[in-house]
């Protein structure tokens, strides 16, 4: 096989979470463009569809699965809506997330149950289905989207919920990909750096000091700068690659 035709995903079939917007929606984008077929698990059907007719016109088949992954039982419906729906699922993007920034001893119970229930139970739910069908199937790749944040204290603002949120999926993503290594299934985290989208005011002055200047690349990242390294953990062309958490970050963690 050729070089670059070890990074297509033509006749695979891709779920992603969180697909509807910022970095979601630009992985599915890089994905369809490999050529996988796509399921968007989302929460909301209406926008959802709109992402679909995007993807079509890309000329790959797509799929909406509507499913809160913090319930075990949605997305175990969502499996089988997505196998049913494409016939198979040989990719998962473990994407959807969420933050609260509070100092630590302004979390409430609520807000930190909510933060470990999306990051963590979400990706464990979602890994755990699916992983079911790739390793019945003996074959299948798993890309969780951590965090620099696993890795740093961000600064200015607290989060430290999501902190130790995406430290978990990290480790989890360690253990997952060295029990299902012989069964065919590769486990693998993206961890980015400040990405701008709408959910992240990278570009605002006062954040410029700490999220810009201190990265050696002098900038923040855009979501489809992301994209490609997501179609390479997906791929064969990382075959011989798993449990591994790969930095995107501009060099930030560097110093």
């Amino acid at each position: 096989m050729a070089v670059l035709d070890t990074f297509s995903l033509a006749g695979k079939v891709s779920v992603v979470t969180g697909a509807n917007r910022g970095i979601g929606r630009a992985l599915v984008t890089a994905l369809a463009e490999a050529g996988s077929d796509i399921v968007l698990l989302v929460r909301d059907a209406d926008a959802g569809a709109r992402t679909k007719a995007e993807v079509e016109q890309l000329g790959v088949r797509a799929h909406v699965v509507t499913a809160d992954v913090t319930h075990p039982d949605q997305v175990q419906r969502a499996v089988e809506e997505s196998v049913a729906g494409l016939g198979q699922v040989d990719v998962l993007v473990n994407n959807a997330g969420f933050c609260v920034h509070r100092p630590a001893l302004e979390v409430t119970p609520e807000e930190w149950s909510s933060v470990m229930d999306v990051n963590v139970t979400g990706v464990w739910n979602c890994a755990q289905a699916f992983g079911r069908v790739m390793v019945e199937q003996g074959s299948g790749a798993i890309i969780n989207i951590g965090s620099i944040s696993a890795q740093i204290v961000n600064r200015p603002q607290h989060q430290p919920g999501y902190n130790a949120s995406k430290a978990a999926v990290h480790q989890l993503t360690k253990s997952l990909a060295a029990e299902w290594a012989p069964m065919g299934v590769r486990v693998n985290a993206l961890a980015p750096g400040y990405t701008k989208t709408e959910m992240a005011p990278v570009d605002s002055p006062e954040f410029r000091r700490h999220w810009i200047e201190d990265a050696p690349m002098q900038r923040y990242a855009l979501p489809e700068e992301l994209g490609p390294s997501v179609v390479f953990l997906a791929s064969a062309a990382s075959g011989f690659i798993t449990g591994e958490v790969l930095v995107i970050d501009g060099g930030y963690t560097l110093f």
